[in-house]
């Protein structure tokens, strides 16, 4: 499961999108992300060879069973240390910048500590 930080947020862009649209395009990943299509077109093309990503002839976008995981694994840890922060008197403005940092590069062990923590 390695990926590098841009494909776990083209990853997780991709899941938020699908709770709330019936069908995710590329379009829709870039206007999401404020990067231009053409961009978008080479980070798909990419998850699509890692597996990733399935994107069908008319350009919807589906997460893999190994995409999801990622993705899931990415937004949870966005959600719990915005959260986390939010409670510590962070801004929520502030608190998600941070989270959408350290989502990245935390450790299991150590996101694995502050869940325990928290709950």
């Amino acid at each position: 499961m390695q990926t590098n930080e841009s494909s776990e947020n083209y990853l997780e862009t991709i899941l938020i999108l699908s709770k709330t649209l019936p069908v995710v395009r590329s379009v829709d990943v870039a206007e999401e992300m404020g990067f231009k299509k053409s961009s978008v077109s080479v980070a798909m093309k990419h998850l699509r060879e890692r597996n990733h990503i399935t994107v069908t002839k008319e350009g919807f976008i589906y997460l893999t069973d190994e995409g999801k995981k990622i993705a899931e694994m990415i937004y949870e840890r966005h959600e719990m240390l915005s959260d986390w922060l939010v409670r510590l008197g962070v801004s929520k403005e502030v608190a998600d910048s941070d989270a959408c940092k350290m989502e990245h590069v935390i450790s299991k062990e150590s996101f694995e500590a502050i869940k325990g923590q928290i709950k």
